[in-house]
């Protein structure tokens, strides 16, 4: 029979499992993740230095952006900087989205100032889903021209939209600190993609607002161990 400490012990991990989900950036590759520091400005833990990551080449005339959302819903800002250590200089990339639904979501044609071609820095992705600003950063090469159309590695979770949104929050995150700035520029970018779905095949992750669900199979297992005693 299970003691009871051994099944109380695995319903707090499921807790725990569960409480840290909250993003993944795919695409551009990003920087080492560091579990429980998602939260931590401005690369969510990563090692924001150029020179000790390989970057992934980033097209300025229209690259994709591939993020998967733990969360029921989230804003997203995409930004950008020169900046060797990540620590300032950000530039709004895009038009703040927020996404609704669990699960995969592809901008496919996030633009650059042209100005960076032939430079290295980074592209850093902010969300807010309601739990507090999380980051996510990649160290990228800026490369002339378009990127080829990625096919089926952007697509977007067969329940997922996206619509533009204004976010006080995340505006604030552009200018000259890694935490906090000028508002950034006006939206002029067209639609986000998501709103038209397709299938992920992604397993959709839950985020920090845990169901009642997750609360109730807790106590399930509480009460199975406690008869098993």
């Amino acid at each position: 029979m299970a003691p009871f400490g051994s099944v109380l012990a695995a319903g707090l991990l499921l807790l725990s499992t569960t409480a840290n989900a909250h993003f993944e950036l795919h695409h551009p590759t990003p920087l080492t993740d560091e579990s429980g520091k998602q939260a931590t400005a401005p690369c969510g833990g990563g090692n924001a230095d150029i020179v000790q990551n390989t970057p992934t080449d980033f097209h300025v005339e229209g690259d994709y952006v591939q993020i998967f959302n733990g969360h029921a819903q989230g804003n997203w800002l995409i930004r950008g900087t020169l900046d060797p250590k990540a620590a300032g200089d950000w530039e709004q990339l895009f038009p703040i989205v927020q996404q609704t639904g669990r699960g995969n979501f592809c901008e496919p044609a996030v633009t650059v100032p042209s100005e960076w071609v032939g430079k290295k820095g980074f592209l850093g992705i902010s969300g807010n889903a309601g739990d507090g600003i999380l980051y996510a950063c990649a160290a990228v090469n800026f490369v002339s021209g378009s990127a080829p159309a990625p096919g089926g590695a952007c697509v977007n979770g067969s329940s997922v939209t996206a619509t533009f949104q204004s976010d006080d929050t995340l505006s604030a995150l552009v200018g000259s600190s890694s935490d906090s700035g000028s508002s950034g520029p006006e939206p002029t970018t067209p639609a986000p993609a998501a709103t038209t779905s397709q299938p992920s095949g992604a397993s959709p992750m839950l985020g920090e607002r845990l169901s009642f669900g997750s609360f109730a199979l807790t106590a399930v297992m509480l009460l199975l161990g406690a008869s098993l005693l």
